[in-house]
């Protein structure tokens, strides 16, 4: 049997999504969102998308990217998957060794990895020379028989909105997206200056429904805010949540999600995912709150190329 890494084909699309639903099912992709992002990576990310064959069956791949928003130039990421039954015949290695030499090529100085929490993961990222960083938390939520918390009245001058709302100038949730995002724990830093690149990989993936993405708005001002990621069918995901700096410590983005949530469900969708970093408490605290479980814990790695 012979596996062979190649760069992802649109007929591979299909075969991806299975591929990453059984791998993570606690993540959101779609064949539409996995052809968006190849067709629409800005090109400083220098972004491929390897797949893993073995006879002519796809059986892993690897989103291989470099960090070109990072405040730290010279950080790179790659997540090689392998489909469970067929890992332990080098799929995995060698998915590895072409992103990083890829990376390597484009100036990458280190490379990070998430990696299940398990141990024939991590004995493999430390057999290639990574190190554990930072964990991170998967939760998931049965919104079919979840007893979600009832609505609060919202602060006086506070109200509801959707992403909708912002269809003709989405920039103020982009600014808010940006205050949040450089809040967040991480070990890469981001710097979220450039809307433009903010509009094609965010408000454009096909897989954020700006319908359940909730809004708090104050004097027309977006106070907090949570991004709402669906697959159409089932699944919803959520992405950034959080609160600008003057805002903080009011519950808002309790209030922004609870009502997500709550339209989620009554539009059908029965299953309700989000991650954490580990050291991001207010957020944990949060979900807690809503009832979400732990599903999933990985840890993120890196590995120095030079």
């Amino acid at each position: 049997m012979t596996v062979i890494v190649r760069d992802f084909r649109t007929d591979d699309a299909g075969a991806v999504v299975r591929l990453r639903e059984i791998c993570t099912p606690y993540v959101v992709m779609t064949e539409e969102s996995v052809l968006f992002e190849v067709a629409h990576a800005n090109p400083a990310k220098k972004f491929r998308l390897l797949v893993a064959e073995e006879d002519g069956e796809l059986i892993g791949s690897a989103h291989v990217s470099v960090a070109y928003d990072s405040t730290d130039p010279g950080q790179s990421s790659v997540t090689p998957q392998v489909h469970p039954e067929r890992r332990g015949r080098g799929a995995g290695s060698l998915l590895l060794r072409t992103a990083e030499e890829h990376l390597a090529v484009e100036g990458a100085t280190s490379v990070y990895s998430w990696v299940l929490d398990e141990p024939a993961s991590r004995d493999f990222a430390e057999h290639h020379g990574y190190r554990a960083t930072r964990p991170a938390c998967f939760q998931r939520l049965g919104l079919a028989g979840a007893v979600l918390p009832e609505p609060e009245p919202l602060p006086p001058g506070f109200e509801l909105r959707t992403a909708a709302d912002f269809a003709d100038d989405p920039r103020p949730l982009f600014e808010a997206d940006a205050e949040a995002t450089s809040d967040e724990p991480s070990d890469i830093g981001t710097d979220f200056d450039d809307y433009e690149d903010w509009l094609g990989h965010t408000w454009n993936h096909p897989c954020l429904d700006r319908d359940l993405t909730t809004v708090v708005v104050a004097d027309g001002r977006v106070t907090a805010f949570t991004a709402a990621y669906t697959d159409g069918r089932t699944r919803y995901m959520s992405g950034m949540t959080g609160t600008l700096r003057a805002f903080r410590g009011r519950g808002l983005a309790k209030h922004a999600k609870t009502a997500s949530l709550h339209r989620a469900r009554a539009v059908g969708f029965t299953d309700a995912y989000t991650a954490n970093d580990a050291g991001n408490g207010p957020m944990l605290a949060i979900n807690k709150w809503f009832g979400y479980k732990v599903c999933a814990m990985e840890v993120r790695h890196v590995r120095d190329l030079t």
